[in-house]
């Protein structure tokens, strides 16, 4: 699927949820979300854990964007991951000995189905897609990135919040004898992350498990990580351990840490400043150290299909 490029998106030019819900490419994707909920999926979703194995009976989304996939390298050592350092290259160093399996999530909070599940029971009653898709950092940096995942909207269907879940709560594994980088006091860990109910169940949200075909990587937050397209990047909280619906909104790491440079939502928004850098560009990693930095696109380039979800809020203030 093509995606568009929208400039800043004012509140009048917002695509109505009415006519937005009646769009052809919606509802091909919504049935790709929500099939498994009529009925039992064709193909449950089965991880390997012998690492880089291969993924099987994998499906092409069509919400992938047609830009070329940073390469394998590109993706797997150079990463934001403070469990394992804050230098970019930490984690493909310090997540190596990291044994992701086994595994268990824990699913709490307001909704009917919950319990702590082994890893390998939580994926199966899912399909797998491919999606590439773009991740933009506010360290104003990019690739594009062929993630392999479970739909979140089919997860967060799967365990029936009630009408008191207004938001989806994440946790990341706090175990420093495994995890080195939580041995230093960056964050107050375990990391945390959050979302509203609308942003989990839109059909670009996806819980991932792999990349390029294969099993997730160590550093890339194995065995299984959120990827939120639209937002900046350390919304997409890796190596999860528990999913929460809650009331009330979540708690999350960076604006605990400092709530003036990362907001709640972190919507990609050019037209928003970090208090320390501009946002208006951004580099494409791998292009060469000499590239020229490339315009940021307001919602990184989804707005037609998120901008909805923001009808009527100030994206300055809700930053």
């Amino acid at each position: 699927m093509l995606i568009r490029k929208p400039s800043d998106i004012r509140p009048s030019e917002i695509t109505s949820e009415t006519n937005y819900l009646n769009r052809r490419d919606f509802m091909r994707a919504g049935a790709i979300a929500g099939g498994g909920l009529l009925a039992p999926a064709a193909l449950s979703a089965v991880i390997p854990e012998e690492r880089r194995a291969r993924l099987e009976s994998v499906t092409k989304s069509p919400f992938s964007t047609i830009e070329t996939p940073n390469s394998y390298d590109d993706i797997t050592t150079y990463n934001n991951f403070y469990e394992f350092g804050t230098g970019k290259d930490d984690p493909v160093v310090y997540a190596r000995d990291f044994k992701p399996r086994p595994w268990t999530i824990t699913v709490e909070g307001h909704a009917e189905k919950t319990g702590t599940f082994d890893f390998d029971d939580f994926i199966k009653p899912f399909d797998l897609e491919e999606r590439i898709y773009r991740l933009r950092c506010v360290e104003a940096w990019s690739m594009v990135v062929p993630w392999v995942g479970i739909s979140l909207a089919a997860v967060v269907k799967h365990f029936r919040p009630t009408s008191k879940a207004k938001y989806v709560a994440f946790e990341t594994l706090h175990d420093p004898s495994r995890m080195p980088g939580q041995r230093r006091r960056v964050l107050d860990w375990p990391y945390r992350e959050g979302l509203t109910i609308a942003e989990a169940t839109n059909p670009l949200s996806i819980l991932a498990v792999g990349l390029y075909g294969q099993v997730m990587p160590n550093q890339n937050g194995a065995p299984i990580r959120l990827v939120v397209p639209w937002k900046y990047g350390f919304k997409s909280i890796k190596s999860i351990v528990s999913i929460r619906f809650t009331e009330r909104r979540p708690e999350t790491s960076w604006n605990m840490a400092t709530p003036r440079e990362y907001g709640f939502y972190a919507n990609v928004n050019p037209k928003v400043d970090h208090p320390r850098w501009s946002q208006a560009r951004e580099r494409r990693i791998g292009a060469g150290l000499f590239a020229n930095k490339q315009p940021t696109l307001m919602f990184n380039g989804y707005g037609e299909h998120v901008a909805h979800l923001y009808k009527g809020l100030d994206l300055r203030r809700n930053y």
